[in-house]
């Protein structure tokens, strides 16, 4: 069926529309990064006239940005590793077992309930448990990002084990393994796909997020991440959007190289995913 040039013509004007939306914004943090605060504050959307590096040269000679930098790569070290070690362990658990007991399906409908939970509702006893058991801190707001990702991470890892079929497992126990050497061996290497696809997503969000950051290390300045830090160094710096933008870029760098590494094993597990959907 041939297209009408008015839909043709929608269609096309918000796809561009959307790139637009996305790349405009990262067109002018890349090159403001690159200018002199005289230039940020008069060529706001041209290229620079020369390109300044000193913003790049101030923000790596402070102490205070690798400081909350290695607190984020601790964060969301801590949260992959969850997602690698913890999360296809439970999944695999509630997944096998929901259909055989009711005491597992309650135990994943009580996970399922808590995706749906406002997180200002969660906000105010969050921090009150934390403050209660000296947690304040960055190994207690990656302790913390666990728990967060605990509830969508196992509805993500029982659906794709419904794609696996119980016959290997079963084939397995005949062959005289345990119920280990069975999740290790046989289970766990078919679960790759989602697990790419949860360290992605979940690292990602742990590296970006500053709420949960806010609320749990704002009190000293060695706790901050790198979106506390932004957050903090924008309100010292002022007007300098060249160093504002120039700490932005460096902030992109370490999560871009993680995403483009592994952005063919997301693919292969959305595919994955809605293939045996």
């Amino acid at each position: 069926m041939k297209r009408k040039p008015a839909a043709t013509f929608a269609i096309y004007f918000f796809l561009i529309l959307g790139v637009l939306m996305i790349a405009l914004p990262l067109y002018i943090t890349v090159v403001t990064a690159f200018k002199h605060i005289s230039e940020s504050l008069t060529n706001y959307l041209s290229l620079p006239k020369e390109w300044y590096t000193g913003n790049f040269t101030y923000i790596v000679t402070k102490p205070d940005y690798w400081r909350a930098f290695f607190n984020t790569i601790l964060v969301t070290a801590v949260v992959c590793l969850g997602d690698v070690f913890i999360m296809p362990m439970l999944g695999y658990a509630v997944g096998r077992r929901m259909t055989e007991s009711k005491k597992w399906w309650r135990l994943y409908l009580y996970l399922l309930i808590g995706i749906f939970i406002p997180f200002p509702v969660k906000m105010i006893p969050i921090v009150q448990l934390l403050s209660n058991l000296n947690m304040l801190n960055p190994v207690g707001l990656s302790l913390l990002c666990i728990g967060s990702t605990t509830c969508e991470a196992t509805f993500l890892y029982t659906g794709f084990l419904r794609g696996i079929p119980t016959d290997l497992e079963s084939a397995a126990y005949i062959d005289g393994a345990s119920t280990w050497q069975t999740y290790t061996k046989v289970v766990l290497p078919l679960m790759k796909p989602i697990i790419a696809t949860t360290v992605i997503k979940d690292g990602l969000w742990a590296w970006n997020d500053f709420t949960l950051p806010l609320i749990t290390l704002n009190r000293s300045p060695k706790y901050w991440t790198l979106t506390l830090y932004q957050y903090n160094f924008q309100t010292e710096a002022g007007v300098d959007y060249g160093l504002v933008f120039a700490c932005l870029c460096l902030s992109m760098i370490p999560i871009l190289i993680f995403y483009l590494c592994l952005q063919k094993q997301i693919i292969s597990g959305l595919t994955a995913g809605a293939l045996k959907g």
